[in-house]
């Protein structure tokens, strides 16, 4: 890519952030029904269309690492080194996610945690977004030698590894929801993922 390519893209992702930022702010103060899409262009000094264009649905101004929420699993087990299993690579992944207190994982504060929870049309992006993350990791392992190329085998792996992630993310939320701090919050994650994954490679007994 050239530089000024680069510089152009760089632009764009400050204005995207900046975007959120404002909306997110706006929706924290007054509530995310209260506020408009204008009222969003206005205070971020760029066009209705500028918004929508970088935001097509108005829950992913809050939800905006949306993309990489949903490509996290897939992702990683795509990219893991050769002979590891998928399970380990996704175990690997978390604890990372967890010692670098990253949002996707659900690290975040307890006035965001409130804004999700209380407005139903977050939590329903939520969902979705968490169902077509079992998605993309199901049609990744479709592909691995593990499942043979058995549609059936990589939903049923998918929904027990995505699952894993989701539950983990919910704990999140409720121990933010508690009042725990972030360093509490790592280490109660960072055990609750052990316990998630041993539990996966046990199985029930």
């Amino acid at each position: 890519m050239s530089t000024d390519g680069s510089l152009r893209e760089r632009k764009k992702q400050q204005t995207r952030q900046s975007i959120s930022d404002v909306a997110t702010r706006l929706f924290l103060e007054r509530g995310y029904d209260r506020v408009t899409i204008a009222e969003i262009a206005a205070a971020s000094g760029v066009a209705k269309m500028t918004v929508t264009n970088y935001f097509p649905r108005k829950e992913d101004l809050v939800l905006d690492i949306a993309d990489e929420f949903v490509a996290l699993l897939a992702r990683t087990a795509a990219d893991r080194p050769t002979g590891e299993p998928v399970p380990d690579a996704l175990r690997r992944r978390y604890q990372d996610a967890v010692a670098r207190r990253e949002a996707v994982v659900g690290f975040a504060g307890a006035p965001f945690v409130q804004l999700v929870e209380e407005s139903p049309a977050l939590t329903a992006r939520l969902r979705e977004l968490f169902e077509l993350r079992e998605r993309a990791l199901a049609a990744q392992l479709a592909g691995e030698p593990a499942t043979a190329g058995d549609d059936l085998t990589a939903r049923l792996l998918a929904a027990q590894l995505a699952g894993a992630y989701r539950v983990l993310f919910h704990e999140a939320f409720r121990l933010v929801r508690g009042g725990h701090d972030e360093g509490h919050l790592a280490e109660a994650l960072a055990q609750a993922g052990s316990r998630a994954f041993d539990l996966l490679a046990s199985g029930v007994k």
